[in-house]
């Protein structure tokens, strides 16, 4: 049996280091969109949430520079991206989580704001 290479929706969760200037920062995601891109992955949505305080202690620091992405990318794209965030020190943790259909649609529903608030009896 052939594999396809088909396409397959992600969204990657990042905490960068608080000490990188404005600049760095957006240094950063570019670096991670470019190589996404030049993997054969379609960007979709980036949200720079910026610096929030984090659940616990990383490496000393309680805060974070946090980068929310959605893409579409062959299956293979993300062994090698993981492998180039492990080597940049910039990136205190990361998480590549896979979406389903249903996940997708919720996203674009959210993001258009479509989406009713449950209310809590």
């Amino acid at each position: 049996m052939a594999t396809e290479n088909k396409l397959q929706d992600y969204e990657l969760m990042v905490i960068f280091t608080p000490v990188l200037s404005e600049e760095d920062y957006k240094n950063a995601q570019k670096k991670i969109t470019d190589f996404i891109s030049a993997a054969g992955g379609e960007i979709g949505t980036q949200h720079a949430w910026g610096l929030r305080s984090l659940a616990y202690p990383i490496a000393k620091k309680t805060t974070g520079l946090y980068y929310v992405l959605e893409y579409n990318a062959p299956a293979d794209t993300n062994a090698k991206l993981e492998i180039q965030m492990n080597r940049d020190e910039t990136i205190m943790r990361h998480m590549i989580t896979r979406l389903d259909k249903y996940a997708v649609i919720y996203n674009n529903r959210k993001r258009n704001k479509n989406v009713a608030e449950e209310t809590v009896s």
